[in-house]
């Protein structure tokens, strides 16, 4: 092969690769608009039925449904440890914590917290098209 047409070759892998990146980084740029969007929207949605005690509409449009999310985690593995085994709770343990099993096992001791644990509760809503 020629050393012109290895260049051109070259070239043109280089301007291919340049062009792919820049469609990467306007597809990111587009979706992250659309996702900041949706957030504001969904903040509309979690203020309209705090306002009106609902947990979710029906509209020709679709349906909407707020249920609350709940996650568990712990920043001090070590102690988390400690405390199930002090419990014989190992079905708490995966390599993270197990959301259901925690929130079983909170609920069944109320008084028992495990140390460096943390919890999050927020609403969250569900939407479906019609």
């Amino acid at each position: 092969m020629e050393v012109q047409n290895v260049e051109q070759l070259i070239r043109i892998y280089i301007k291919m690769r340049d062009a792919k990146q820049q469609l990467q980084r306007d597809y990111d740029k587009a979706v992250n608009d659309i996702v900041a969007q949706q957030d504001l929207v969904q903040q509309a949605i979690l203020e309209l039925c705090k306002d009106t005690g609902s947990d979710g509409f029906k509209t020709s449009a679709g349906s909407v449904s707020r249920t609350v999310k709940t996650r568990y985690w712990t920043s001090d593995w070590r102690s988390m440890q400690e405390f199930i085994k002090e419990h014989d709770a190992f079905d708490l343990m995966e390599q993270r914590v197990h959301q259901t099993n925690m929130k079983s096992f909170l609920e069944e001791n109320p008084t028992l917290m495990p140390p460096g644990m943390s919890i999050d509760s927020r609403y969250i809503i569900t939407v479906r098209k019609k």
